[in-house]
């Protein structure tokens, strides 16, 4: 009997060997042979979102097979990893990452159901965006001097939209704070699309938010925008100032990139490398994207993976100083 059992546990570790070695072994040109899911860990609208879905569109063009956006949304962006990490890696699931789901959430979750570095295979950085310090168009509040003063003013007055407790939105206006000594109202909205119509309805009054979903509000005229979050000014917004400019030090981006899960074979990483770098040079979508506030980058896998790594350090400090836990 021990025998059998012993038969039976080898031939179903080796039926897995198989399957394993065979997914590996697949001949990158025929990669892919069936429609790919892209994850995107947030709900249309979202910049994450944007992004995944023009890459996706061209995608489908390039490689002869449709690209199925799957929106997962929850738990800043952490719930659609979550997801990807533990798919099979054939080439066949791949996820949209982000500043949330990579960059701040090790620090943020104690329970985190994946490694942020270890369980993903980078593949490309997108772009990357300054986000915009956005205000409710009837704020008469024009600069981020004027902010800050007459929130040292009226300490407690002025609240504040986030994606949620512990977004990228929310750790970036507590980065503020510690930075400038001001007193705010967090007001969590559950994601970016509701915190936007929050701010853009006058029933919140400003946010730090990604210019790639906020650029139809603001050209609207729905909200204002009075300074982005880069190193440097925008090209988009030349006349308009960074945050730094009136608190030094500030600097907070949005960023998407592309990934799969870790264990994919290094030629299909390869080949979706080349493909959506490709993808990221197209003149329509290189104008697109500038036109929405982003930077395009298109960089090397172990590029992608050196800055998921610097992120995670730096939000993960940024976490620690100010506090902040969600789980």
């Amino acid at each position: 009997m021990n025998t059998s059992i012993s038969c039976l546990t080898l031939t179903l570790v080796t039926c897995a060997l198989s399957v394993s070695v065979a997914a590996a072994a697949q001949p990158v040109s025929s990669y892919p042979i069936r429609p790919i899911r892209l994850i995107v860990p947030f709900g249309p609208g979202a910049g994450v979102d944007v992004v995944g879905r023009i890459v996706g569109q061209k995608l489908t063009e390039s490689l002869g097979q449709t690209i199925v956006i799957d929106n997962r949304s929850g738990a800043g962006g952490t719930l659609g990893a979550s997801i990807a990490a533990k798919a099979t890696p054939d080439g066949y699931t791949l996820v949209m990452g982000s500043v949330g789901s990579l960059g701040t959430s090790k620090g943020l979750y104690k329970d985190l159901p994946y490694d942020p570095i270890k369980d993903f295979a980078p593949i490309t950085l997108a772009a990357r965006a300054p986000s915009g310090l956005l205000v409710h168009a009837a704020l008469p509040i024009k600069t981020t001097s004027e902010l800050i003063a007459y929130a040292k003013t009226n300490p407690g007055k002025l609240n504040a939209a986030s994606a949620g407790n512990g977004s990228p939105s929310h750790l970036a206006w507590e980065m503020l704070k510690s930075m400038t000594g001001i007193r705010i109202v967090h007001v969590p909205y559950k994601g970016p699309a509701q915190a936007l119509q929050a701010v853009a309805s006058g029933e919140a009054q400003m946010q730090i938010q990604s210019l790639l979903s906020a650029m139809p509000h603001i050209q609207a005229g729905r909200m204002r925008l009075i300074a982005t979050t880069g190193a440097m000014r925008s090209s988009l917004f030349p006349d308009t100032p960074t945050v730094s400019e009136a608190a030094p030090r500030f600097e907070v981006y949005t960023w998407f990139g592309m990934l799969a899960p870790a264990g994919t074979p290094s030629s299909i990483i390869q080949k979706l490398n080349a493909n959506i770098v490709a993808v990221l040079k197209q003149s329509d979508v290189r104008k697109y994207l500038v036109n929405q506030g982003a930077e395009v980058v298109g960089n090397k896998p172990g590029e992608f993976a050196k800055f998921i790594e610097q992120e995670a350090a730096k939000w993960t400090k940024a976490i620690k100083e100010s506090g902040a836990r969600v789980g």
